[in-house]
């Protein structure tokens, strides 16, 4: 991959997309549950573009959404209506309902609270919901507690009782049809472990289930695979499949598996370019023009990536540097006290696993445009979202010159 061409086409800062690794991802988890009934659904709030989500959707992917904008995009984009899970512990009223109306494979339910509010909603409209239930199975994913939803202490889910009450309400509902089961532990998971055990535990409620003539027919196994950013060991598709296999036997049921980061994230580069070096006493700062707007992992979760610094200078200098962008913020910073060569203005930064969790988290802050999104496969790129303007940020704002 040529960067300093793609830098030169598209200017900086930029996010790279390589939609050859996106489907090399996708097809060895596919095949991972070849011989079983398997919806592979990318998790859509990875990467939201809808170049990345129809290229997926021509795999043969579903789409796991957490928002109703999240929906309209799957489907815009080519996903099949009954290979879409609406999820999200706090959906409104007008998002279950255009949920309903739209006909998607289900809505996964979060609580008691909720699962009345869609039988209520489901009534009034005279329609009948599908739906699964988010059960917390209480097992330490070993990972990031920000991105940890598997434990009573996380927000997410229901426990084993209630999830029981819960399918029992739906069962004599007219207005509901409970399809399916839903766990999901967390994030970035490395361990194989907590994942086996969590599947374990929610198949034997399906068994329970089944013997009181609650039919269930998906199994959610939620996402949630790692991938490497620096040393970390990966759990093999292969393995993760015969993990949770190994749990189900004597059940018929179709298998979802919702990956996000493990299809995107290492197919992703984010590319900005050097302003100019600082030094502040004995500290080295390499400021750069892509900021925490448009990569918020290091600030957000002290999240490490790779970084490689295309520098044109003939044989530099290393020393430790932070790597730090443009935004009023400490907290504005790629990386703290590496080794970076000597730079150049217009020297390009290389920020590799960004293609989960970097666009789709980007913002406005200090009023800065979004970056441009570019997508390469078989050798070609394409610009698949363009560079904002000043104009697009202050679009929806009305009234200020009265």
């Amino acid at each position: 991959m040529n960067f300093k061409d793609l830098a030169k086409k598209y200017n900086t800062p930029l996010y790279i997309y390589d939609l050859n690794h996106f489907s090399n991802q996708y097809n060895n988890l596919k095949n991972a549950f070849k011989g079983r009934k398997s919806i592979i659904a990318y998790a859509v709030k990875a990467n939201s573009n809808l170049s990345v989500i129809k290229h997926f959707a021509s795999l043969g992917s579903g789409a796991d959404c957490v928002s109703i904008g999240e929906v309209k995009r799957a489907l815009l984009a080519g996903v099949d209506k009954y290979k879409i899970i609406f999820s999200g512990v706090g959906k409104r009223d007008d998002e279950i309902k255009e949920a309903i109306e739209k006909d998607i494979l289900m809505i996964n339910v979060e609580s008691e609270a909720e699962l009345a509010i869609i039988h209520n909603i489901a009534k009034n409209m005279g329609k009948t919901a599908r739906i699964s239930i988010r059960v917390n199975p209480n097992i330490d994913p070993k990972t990031h507690p920000y991105i940890s939803t598997g434990l009573h202490e996380n927000k997410f889910g229901v426990d084993i009782e209630t999830a029981k009450k819960m399918y029992i309400f739906a069962k004599k509902s007219e207005f509901l049809n409970p399809v399916g089961i839903h766990f999901h532990i967390g994030s970035q998971l490395t361990e194989l472990e907590p994942i086996k055990e969590a599947s374990a535990i929610v198949a034997d409620l399906v068994r329970s289930l089944k013997a009181i003539n609650v039919d269930i027919k998906f199994f959610d196994v939620g996402g949630g695979l790692g991938i490497r950013y620096k040393d970390e060991e990966l759990i093999e598709p292969y393995d993760y499949a015969q993990a949770i296999l190994s749990t189900l036997s004597g059940l018929d049921v179709t298998i979802i598996c919702e990956p996000g980061r493990f299809l995107v994230g290492n197919g992703g580069y984010f590319l900005t370019k050097v302003l100019y070096e600082k030094i502040n006493g004995d500290k080295r700062f390499v400021i750069v023009d892509g900021a925490m707007n448009d990569l918020i992992r290091p600030s957000l979760y002290d999240a490490y990536h790779k970084i490689e610094i295309l520098t044109s200078v003939q044989n530099p200098k290393i020393s430790k540097a932070n790597i730090v962008g443009p935004v009023c913020e400490s907290g504005d910073f790629f990386a703290k006290n590496i080794d970076v060569p000597e730079t150049k203005a217009g020297d390009l930064v290389v920020i590799y696993s960004a293609g989960a969790y970097g666009f789709t988290m980007s913002s406005n802050y200090n009023t800065r445009p979004r970056a441009a999104e570019v997508a390469i496969e078989n050798g070609k790129d394409r610009l698949i979202r363009r560079r904002e303007t000043f104009e697009d940020l202050i679009e929806c704002e009305i009234d200020y010159m009265v």
